[in-house]
């Protein structure tokens, strides 16, 4: 199995077969699992499953996903995007029981994704983490360098794609 479809691999099995090691949780569209390579405290990954209508080709990337059907394309960033606040809420609540206090916690996609499968990444903004080794690490989690695409920011194409249709 490769390591750049090994997300992909999650995305197709039953979340119930997948180790607590790997699994954080689990809603009826996504699975959230634990960054393998973690680039902060806390770092999560949010994958839409494959389940019919969506294949594994349509989830294979931001792109992927965005050049079908475009309210299928927001439902499932709908979904993920429900389950990143969920996520961010229980990273919050982690955060004060362990340290007495809140940081920002970024949510997004990157431009040029390392791995196959579309998956958000909901990253705490610390960037503290032996993983997080070079420069391209911390260009590629940066919120304001260009290569982490907000998930705010993609919700807002679909509202932009609409309006623009209206015109």
């Amino acid at each position: 199995m490769s390591n750049l479809t090994i997300l992909r691999t999650y995305a197709q099995k039953s979340p119930e077969t997948l180790p607590a090691s790997i699994l954080f949780k689990r809603s009826a569209k996504n699975i959230t699992i634990f960054d393998g390579y973690p680039k902060s405290i806390f770092h999560f990954l949010i994958l839409p499953r494959i389940q019919e209508p969506l294949t594994a080709d349509t989830l294979r990337n931001l792109p992927s996903l965005l050049k079908g059907d475009k309210e299928r394309a927001k439902a499932v960033i709908d979904a993920i995007s429900e389950d990143a606040e969920a996520v961010k809420k229980e990273i919050q609540e982690e955060m004060v029981e362990r340290y007495g206090f809140k940081w920002d916690i970024w949510t997004g996609f990157h431009g040029a994704p390392s791995m196959e499968h579309l998956h958000l990444h909901v990253i705490s903004a610390d960037l503290c983490s032996e993983r997080m080794k070079n420069k391209k690490h911390y260009n590629s989690f940066h919120p304001k360098l260009g290569f982490f695409l907000h998930l705010d920011d993609v919700l807002s194409w679909f509202g932009q794609e609409s309006e623009a249709e209206e015109l």
